[in-house]
């Protein structure tokens, strides 16, 4: 059985749900394209990384648990490159 894709217009959806989340559980201000793009980027990251350790996640709920990390993953990253500034 093929695995079911996430396409764009859905990226686009669950990456917004997803950044506001990481947003609201970073405790971070954040305006809605950065949460967008927070959500995208962090899915794609975190599913490579986890890939790498053998996880793999299919379809909407994968894409959602994948975005929550690696946005989470990313506004740490972003909050420590600041501190460090």
């Amino acid at each position: 059985m093929e695995d079911a894709q996430v396409g764009w217009i859905a990226a686009i959806i669950i990456g917004f749900i997803v950044g506001c989340l990481a947003e609201q559980f970073m405790q971070s201000q954040m305006g809605m394209l950065k949460n967008i793009c927070l959500g995208v980027v962090g899915a794609a990251i975190a599913s490579f990384l986890l890939g790498v350790f053998g996880f793999t996640f299919g379809g909407w709920p994968g894409y959602l648990v994948a975005g929550f990390i690696g946005a989470c993953i990313l506004i740490w990253l972003a909050h420590a490159l600041r501190r460090a500034a």
